[in-house]
């Protein structure tokens, strides 16, 4: 039995603001089906959201079906945002988010001069702040996405291969710390939210709610960035970090013992045969330094129709991603593979190559055959970071009048 406006209370706005927020119910006739309410429970609950500043609802008519046509409903693109942040082997990136996954123009900006956490931090934090000043939207949160493994609850770094960071670095602690410092302006929350996590994990999250994996139960996600492999599984919606935040380091996984050596003192690991540099070096060439590494090695992927030296590159980078994905396969049966940054290139520069590796060294074979698809939402990492950043106003969004 449906259920009616006096059990609506605050336990349907969560819900409601997710599926508005994830495109799931872009009218309020959808919305009333999702929730499985009346009509009259749906549009209280709408306009609760509505008052809250997060979402608008349009009366014009939405659809061609029969009956009184339903109200549209949408992300207030004047209502609030958090901080999105994301730090790369490379450089750093911030942006403004707002729900719907919705990123304002990021700032991409080189590492400082030294790279220890304080100051990369500080430089997150301040560039946050620049960016929450000048805008007319009021903000949230912020919320960090690192391309290293991040232990749950306590929000610790651990082999931060990139950077000369300690084992263990606090950076959670580190950088709600520099947020606290960094002038936000006027009618930000005290104290003002902050979280940190896995970058891969956080595309992956941004996927699932906004890209290439809607609907999929099982998302297992692999992507190659500036450098180095990272995945992230999520499953029903949620993702699966293991218990203590470590789960799925797949760019550890050997798939040549004698290859390229990785920064973790192995041989071959997905990390070192699948990234921007094992491209290059399977192609015998060196990438300008004066250039970004990872735009480089799309440009190399990319030639690969017109290239043969760059082709023979993609087909060895390839087939080691492909043994890597089956390997993951045969453990975890995702229903859909998602594939970012160098990866995306490289499924588009051989995508038969590809799904043939991944099906002939599965247990079942092409009869079980799972697809393949490249990534869709650009900045994924920052997405993801927004996403982070979101979560307590997701679950209950009257915290936003709260705060």
């Amino acid at each position: 039995m449906r259920r009616s406006a006096p059990d609506r209370g605050r336990t349907l706005l969560g819900p409601a603001l997710a599926l508005i927020h994830t495109g799931r119910a872009p009218t309020r006739s959808a919305l009333t089906s999702a929730l499985d309410v009346t009509r009259a429970t749906a549009g209280a609950v709408s306009g609760e959201l509505e008052a809250l500043g997060l979402i608008t609802v349009d009366s014009s008519p939405a659809g061609g079906g029969r009956g009184r046509p339903s109200h549209r409903l949408a992300i207030d693109p004047a209502g609030p945002v958090v901080i999105a942040a994301q730090i790369h082997a490379d450089g750093l990136s911030v942006a403004l988010a707002g729900l719907g996954g919705r990123l304002e123009q990021p700032v991409h900006l080189p590492l400082p001069g030294a790279t220890d956490p304080v100051r990369l931090l500080r430089a997150v934090a301040r560039t946050g702040a620049e960016l929450a000043r000048a805008s007319s939207r009021r903000c949230l949160g912020s919320a960090l996405a690192l391309p290293n493994p991040v232990t749950e609850p306590d929000g610790t770094a651990l082999a931060a291969l990139h950077f000369a960071w300690p084992s263990g670095t606090p950076v959670a602690d580190l950088f709600a710390e520099q947020m606290r410092k960094a002038d936000l302006g006027p009618g930000v929350p005290r104290p003002f939210p902050s979280a940190v996590a896995n970058d891969a994990n956080l595309a992956a999250l941004a996927e699932h709610r906004h890209g290439a994996g809607r609907g999929a139960r099982h998302l297992l996600l692999v992507t190659s960035g500036h450098r180095g492999v990272g995945g992230a599984l999520v499953i029903d919606g949620r993702l699966h970090t293991g218990s203590a935040g470590l789960a799925l380091e797949v760019g550890h996984l050997t798939v040549d013992p004698q290859g390229r050596p990785c920064q973790c003192g192995n041989r071959g690991c997905l990390n070192a045969e699948t990234d921007p540099d094992a491209l290059f070096a399977a192609a015998g060439r060196t990438p300008d330094p004066e250039r970004p590494l990872f735009a480089q090695a799309r440009e190399l992927a990319g030639s690969a129709a017109e290239d043969p030296d760059a082709l023979a590159a993609v087909e060895r980078v390839v087939d080691r991603l492909g043994l890597g994905l089956a390997g993951m396969v045969n453990i975890l049966n995702p229903d859909r593979i998602v594939l970012s940054g160098l990866h995306r290139d490289l499924l588009a520069a051989a995508p038969e190559r590809l799904a043939s590796v991944v099906a002939d060294r599965c247990l079942w074979g092409r009869s079980g055959r799972v697809p393949i698809v490249p990534a869709e939402v650009g900045h994924a990492g920052l997405v993801g970071a927004a996403e982070l950043a979101w979560e307590p106003y997701l679950h209950d969004p009257q915290a936003v009048a709260a705060s």
